[in-house]
């Protein structure tokens, strides 16, 4: 037992590297992930006393817990036992294709990352570029709406700045959560976007697991009281007026107020509409050009 056992140099520090680790992850790591979460809640409710509409615990929620939330609500699992059966493939493969649809969707909502980067880029770009004009707002009609009630705006889609001055001119009611399409999933701008609390959609995807997967995601996001703000027209508008909508999410939300209606516990849904205009936007020539020819 005294022996002296002699040991490669190599050898020795794998070996203190691996004790390091396990010390680290069993004891270091989990407090210092406490202290960090602590000062993060606190912020968040120092936070949540100057915004009309609290962030509500949903935004809030790990992106890990709620992937497993949506793999394994029971309809995503009916739907993963139904198109293993109609693809003729395992049920662990049709479950893995669920949670890769479920990381696809699921952002990363960072509170810091919105109220402390994105409201002033948006704030000082939107001023840059536009004189920004409030044209009628209903405060009175907005102060007697329901606190626990889930906000939905909807806003015809001008351009790719509608994100930013919504973002800007919403920032003392709440963090609002929008839909975002495939030309934003690149790195690292999706990182961006996902710390702003932004989920990624198909717009196009006719797979029944991945409209199961998203479908619940914005049950989960209507019930949990998350803020949101879509673009029925799916798409940027190439002349100005608006397009034919697009019922796909709406449809969902619609259905997830249903499923509450009968609950006294349940949440009112509230759509309010937001009309966004323009002298003139940054796109226009690639729009037009589009319009001329018919396709985008």
């Amino acid at each position: 037992m005294t022996r002296t056992v002699e040991l490669p140099l190599w050898l020795l520090v794998l070996i203190l590297l691996f004790a390091a680790v396990t010390f680290a992850s069993h004891f270091l790591f989990p407090s210092v992930r406490w202290f960090f979460r602590r000062r993060f809640e606190r912020a968040v409710a120092r936070l949540n006393m100057r915004l009309e509409r609290p962030i509500e615990p949903f935004k809030l929620t790990r992106r890990y817990d709620m992937i497993q939330r949506l793999i394994y609500d029971p309809e995503v699992a009916r739907e993963i036992a139904r198109h293993a059966a109609a693809e003729g493939i395992p049920e662990n493969v049709a479950f893995e294709q669920a949670r890769s649809y479920a990381r696809e969707i699921v952002p990363s909502f960072s509170a810091f990352a919105y109220f402390g980067f994105a409201i002033r880029a948006a704030r000082m770009l939107s001023n840059a570029i536009y004189r920004v004009r409030l044209g009628y707002q209903d405060e009175a009609a907005l102060r007697q709406l329901d606190p626990n009630a889930t906000l939905v705006f909807v806003m015809n889609h001008r351009s790719n700045m509608d994100y930013v001055l919504v973002t800007y001119l919403a920032a003392r009611r709440s963090a609002l959560s929008y839909a975002v399409g495939e030309w934003a999933r690149v790195w690292p701008l999706s990182r961006l976007i996902r710390a702003m609390g932004a989920y990624f959609i198909r717009r196009k995807s006719r797979n029944d697991l991945y409209r199961r997967v998203l479908s619940a995601y914005m049950r989960l996001a209507t019930q949990g009281g998350a803020t949101q703000a879509m673009f029925p027209e799916g798409g940027l508008s190439l002349d100005g007026a608006l397009a034919e909508p697009k019922l796909g999410l709406l449809k969902y939300i619609v259905e997830a107020g249903d499923a509450y209606a009968e609950d006294p516990q349940g949440r009112d849904v509230i759509f309010v509409p937001v009309a966004l205009n323009y002298d003139w936007v940054l796109e226009d020539t690639i729009l037009t050009s589009a319009a001329r020819a018919g396709e985008r």
